[in-house]
């Protein structure tokens, strides 16, 4: 099984910041969204130098139950773990694009936005999510984050409550004929001969954990690369005891891990214990 911890400690012994032209090689990607989605999955199964594509495929397998694809969340569940969303943004100040997904701070199997194949991959109800954001500038990794979405996302209650208040006020409207959608809605026969129809959709944006974190963290605009990673205190200490202290003994010259106190992301007056770890390339 693998982890977080795992996946950081293959980062700090197998960085790359160049992962188009690495990826391009072995003819698996063409642009910086790809490339990253599969320097995730090695950097989790410790196949980054491995260039066998059958090869590869077999690890993934043997690691993940499930890789999804660019419309449904997540991008990548790993066995009996954790599930891990993949995203690019092109600037240290770029807003994140969900598009008709909310936040989550959890991924649940009950949820209309995943596929059936997601559901079925094993017998689950409920995974903590990984936020994975690469920043890229001039086709290179410029930053790395992965923040647990308990750390950054409310509970669904709070976007549910509102794209609810939106599709029940458009679903109101009279003299328009409406069907059941997943989206916020659908208008059906809008012309004449009635082969018109309106999809309702919502386009979710998050301020991205730069931003969101400036005040545990700063990211320099220089030439290495930084890398963070974000949890609940609770959440790393539940990771292996042999995965925690190895990558602690990392942290005597590497890497930092150090004890923070973070918002709610339900209640910013109240004060949650994390961990931060960080180091550059």
């Amino acid at each position: 099984m693998t982890n977080l911890l795992k996946a950081l400690s293959n980062l700090v012994e197998n960085p790359l910041s160049n992962i188009v032209d690495h990826y391009k090689s072995s003819n698996r990607a063409n642009n910086m969204g790809d490339a990253l989605e599969y320097y995730i999955k090695d950097l989790f199964c410790g196949t980054t130098n491995i260039k066998n594509i059958q090869q590869k495929n077999k690890i993934y397998s043997k690691y993940f139950s499930y890789l999804g694809n660019q419309n449904n969340p997540p991008d990548i569940i790993i066995k009996n773990g954790d599930a891990i969303e993949v995203k690019k943004i092109e600037s240290l100040r770029s807003g994140i694009a969900l598009n008709s997904s909310y936040p989550k701070d959890k991924l649940f199997s009950d949820s209309p936005m995943i596929t059936q194949a997601c559901r079925d991959c094993e017998n689950w109800r409920e995974k903590d999510l990984i936020y994975t954001i690469g920043v890229s500038k001039n086709n290179k990794l410029k930053a790395l984050w992965f923040i647990y979405g308990d750390c950054y996302a409310a509970g669904k209650e709070v976007y549910e409550r509102i794209r609810s208040k939106i599709s029940s006020g458009i679903n109101e409207l009279t003299g328009v004929e409406f069907s059941e959608t997943k989206e916020l809605g659908r208008v059906n026969k809008v012309d004449p001969l009635g082969i018109t129809y309106l999809r309702i959709r919502g386009m979710w944006h998050i301020d991205n954990p730069i931003k969101v974190f400036n005040y545990i963290t700063e990211i320099k605009d220089e030439e290495k690369m930084t890398v963070n990673a974000l949890m609940l205190k609770n959440k790393y200490l539940s990771f292996p005891k042999e995965d925690i202290a190895k990558l602690e003994e990392m942290s005597e010259n590497k890497i930092s891990i150090s004890d923070v106190n973070i918002k709610s992301p339900n209640n910013p007056a109240k004060l949650l214990d994390a961990k931060l770890i960080k180091f550059e390339i």
